[in-house]
């Protein structure tokens, strides 16, 4: 049974730093990219990065490119969100999601085969 369990959301301050954590089991860790979405009240879960299976290629997106960063440590089954300069726009629920390598799109949702239940974080204006 896979279970994707996400850490590390809370409330901060706008500029704060966050680091959310998803720690993985029940799968082969190393075969899937990783990817973090979110979705705030209202709207659409957006793609927010991706990091390849092995940890040498990353995708963010736009609105927080230069300000989060996606990694992942193999040995640990486990992939970070490192978040920066936070704003009141990324409040949001936070989710980690699995997508089988041989899917190549990975900035989309659809790609996924295995989602965790989300963590939230506030952002303080």
């Amino acid at each position: 049974q896979v279970q994707l369990v996400e850490s590390g959301g809370g409330l901060v301050q706008a500029g704060g730093s966050l680091t959310l954590s998803c720690a993985a089991s029940g799968l082969a860790f190393n075969i899937y990219n990783m990817g973090w979405f979110r979705q705030a009240p209202g709207k659409e879960r957006e793609f927010v990065a991706v990091v390849s299976w092995s940890g040498s290629s990353t995708e963010t997106a736009d609105s927080v490119k230069g300000r989060f960063t996606i990694s992942r440590d193999n040995a640990k089954n486990t992939v970070f969100l490192q978040m920066n300069s936070l704003k009141p726009e990324d409040a949001a629920r936070y989710y980690c999601a699995a997508a089988p390598t041989y899917k190549r799109t990975t900035n989309t949702a659809r790609a996924y085969d295995f989602w965790g239940q989300g963590t939230q974080v506030t952002v303080s204006s």
